[in-house]
C-alpha cells in the first residue's frame, strides 16, 4: 500500500556511501599514476591501495611498464628499502630501460615457475599470495594468463588484507569473464604525436568512460629526442617545398624582362 505522505529519498552525503553516478573516492587510499590524464578518470585520482587492478593487453610485456613506472619509481622514492616483487614475467626487465624511467633494479624481485605447464599457474598464484603477505614488499606485479575469478578473489582479498599495490596482467581473451576486481583496464598501443598509449576504463567504481585516455609513455628523453625529429623534418620540407608559379595572367601582364628573370630563376632550381 502506497503511503499518502511524501518519502525523501535523497541519500545523505556519508563518507563511506558512493553513488553509482559519481567516481567512488571515499575513504580510498591511492598512488597517483603520473599521468594527470589518467588520475581525472581514476576513483581517488591515482592506483587503489589495497586493491587488485587488473591490466588486459593484447601481448604480455609490450605497455605494462610504460604505464605503472611512474607509480613504481614514485613508490621507491617513498619507501626505500622495499621490494617491488615481478611474478611470472614475461621477460626479464631490462636494466637501462627501467633506469631511464628511474627504477632501482636493485629493489625488483623477480619470482618464476618452472618451466613445465602443468603446476605452473597454481605455483604463480601462490607466489603472488606470498608476496602480498610480505612486509618488505610495496608492490606486487603479476602475469597471471589463465587465473580464474575465484583466484583473483583470493588476491583481492589479499592485496585488501595487507595494503598492497597489486595489479594482475592478463590476455585479452579474459575481457569478457567476470572479475572481482574493483578497476579493469585494457591496454592498446597507438602511434599519434599526442601519445603511443589508449587506456580504456572497462570497470571502475564510478560512470562508465565513453572514450579511452590517450597517455604518453615513452621516457621523457624519448619524446624529447622525437619531438626534435620531427621538427626537423617539418623544416627540411618546408626547405624543398617547390616556389608557387606565378599565374598566367601575372606572367603575361609583366614586363619581358620579368619573364626571363622568371625562367632563369626556374632553370636554376632544376640545376640545383
Amino acid at each position: 500500500m502506497l503511503s499518502p505522505h511524501p518519502v525523501n529519498r535523497t541519500v545523505p552525503d556519508l563518507a563511506h556511501v558512493w553513488r553509482a553516478g559519481e567516481l567512488g573516492s571515499a575513504s580510498l587510499q591511492t598512488l597517483g599514476t603520473g599521468y594527470v590524464a589518467l588520475d581525472e578518470v581514476l576513483p581517488g585520482g591515482g592506483w587503489p591501495q589495497g586493491a587488485l587492478i587488473e591490466v588486459l593487453q593484447p601481448q604480455a610485456g609490450l605497455h605494462e611498464w610504460g604505464l605503472i613506472a611512474p607509480a613504481l619509481a614514485a613508490t621507491q622514492l617513498a619507501s626505500p628499502g622495499q621490494l617491488m616483487v615481478l611474478v611470472g614475467a614475461p621477460y626479464l626487465p631490462f636494466g637501462p630501460a627501467l633506469g631511464a624511467r628511474q627504477l632501482d633494479m636493485q629493489r625488483l624481485l623477480c619470482v618464476q615457475a618452472g618451466q613445465a605447464n602443468q603446476g605452473k599457474a597454481p605455483a604463480l598464484l601462490w607466489a603472488t599470495r606470498e608476496a602480498l603477505q610480505c612486509a618488505d614488499v610495496a608492490a606486487v606485479l603479476a602475469w597471471l594468463p589463465d587465473a580464474r575469478s575465484a583466484h583473483l578473489r583470493c588476491l583481492q582479498i589479499a592485496a585488501h588484507a595487507h595494503h598492497k599495490l597489486l595489479l594482475v596482467f592478463r590476455p585479452l581473451r579474459a575481457q569478457h569473464e567476470s572479475s572481482p576486481a574493483p578497476l579493469r583496464l585494457l591496454l592498446e598501443g597507438t602511434l599519434s604525436e599526442a601519445g603511443n598509449l589508449l587506456v580504456n576504463v572497462l570497470k571502475r567504481r564510478g560512470p562508465p568512460l565513453a572514450s579511452p585516455v590517450l597517455l604518453d609513455t615513452r621516457p621523457a628523453r624519448l619524446a624529447a629526442l622525437l619531438a626534435a625529429s620531427r621538427e626537423r623534418a617539418r623544416r627540411r620540407r618546408e626547405e624543398l617545398a617547390p616556389l608557387p608559379l606565378p599565374s598566367l595572367a601575372s606572367v603575361s601582364a609583366s614586363p619581358r624582362s620579368d619573364v626571363y628573370a622568371l625562367l632563369d630563376r626556374i632553370a636554376n632550381l632544376h640545376h640545383h
